[in-house]
């Protein structure tokens, strides 16, 4: 079964353009509070996306599901869910949730009228998950590796998937029967750990969805959509290529594939702390 593909975009143009080319998800991305501080050294992307943006997506999308990140709990949330739903989401993503009463209120308020992913990126939800997943209206969680590995005070976000939290969480997670993706992956032979790599632990792992990062297409380089979209189309193509060798892959290549990430891991935060220095 293919990865579940995300793509954050507020612009209808490029949002069919990913459609088209097999993204599943289109994600808006309404997420301001705080999140500029947490990153200052980290980058991400950094959105400025409206709830207008969300009416406008939802009037041209076909086929790939609308998801809105809305920001973290606080006393406007409910507001902003009903506004998030009233505009045309299909799904909405709580993220930087520390208690399970956050999450629990995040559930209750959008009750199933839409779908809901919980954005497990903080070591206070790690630590409450257990209890989080008792919740019968979890539909899906995914495990945000930049704002995780911050923090535990690491280094390198593939930290996380090196030294065997993700896969921990995954496991907890299907026992749980809930599906679950991380991370982000660049285009195949790119990445500073190559993104062939960790569409690999993806499979290994048990992982479902993964986000298209910027380094996978950053539509400011293009100069019109038919440039942009011949560009997307050929990079899709070949990941979706690469995921179907995956499924002849044998146990003992995704072994060596993991021994092989563990060290590329290694290397790189080696060189990070040495540059730091």
């Amino acid at each position: 079964m293919a990865l579940k593909l995300m793509y954050i975009t507020n612009n209808p143009t490029v949002a069919l353009i990913a459609e088209k080319s097999g993204v599943d998800r289109i994600w808006v991305d309404l997420e301001t509070i705080g999140k500029e501080e947490r990153q200052k050294n980290i980058n991400s992307v950094k959105s400025h996306h409206t709830v207008q943006d969300i009416n406008k997506l939802a009037q041209v999308l076909t086929r790939a599901e609308l998801m809105v990140r809305v920001n973290p709990w606080s006393a406007n949330s409910a507001l902003e869910i009903e506004k998030v739903i009233a505009a045309g989401a299909q799904r909405i993503m709580l993220p930087m949730w520390k208690r399970e009463q956050e999450a629990n209120a995040f559930l209750r308020t959008v009750n199933k009228r839409v779908k809901t992913t919980l954005l497990l990126e903080t070591k206070e939800g790690v630590e409450c998950l257990d209890e989080v997943l008792k919740n019968p209206l979890v539909d899906e969680i995914h495990i945000g590796l930049n704002d995780l590995h911050l923090s535990y005070g690491l280094t390198f976000m593939f930290e996380l998937l090196a030294n065997g939290t993700v896969e921990a969480l995954g496991e907890k997670l299907k026992k749980a029967k809930i599906p679950y993706g991380f991370g982000g992956i660049a285009r195949i032979g790119e990445g500073m750990v190559p993104s062939e790599k960790i569409i690999m632990e993806h499979y290994r792992l048990g992982s479902t969805r993964a986000i298209l990062s910027r380094s996978f297409c950053n539509v400011d380089l293009f100069k019109n959509a038919a440039e942009l979209e011949k560009f997307f189309t050929e990079n899709m193509q070949r990941l979706r290529k690469y995921e179907e060798g995956l499924k002849v892959a044998k146990e003992r290549e995704y072994l060596f594939n993991q021994k092989e990430v563990k060290n590329e891991v290694r290397n790189i935060v080696a060189r990070l702390k040495k540059g730091a220095k």
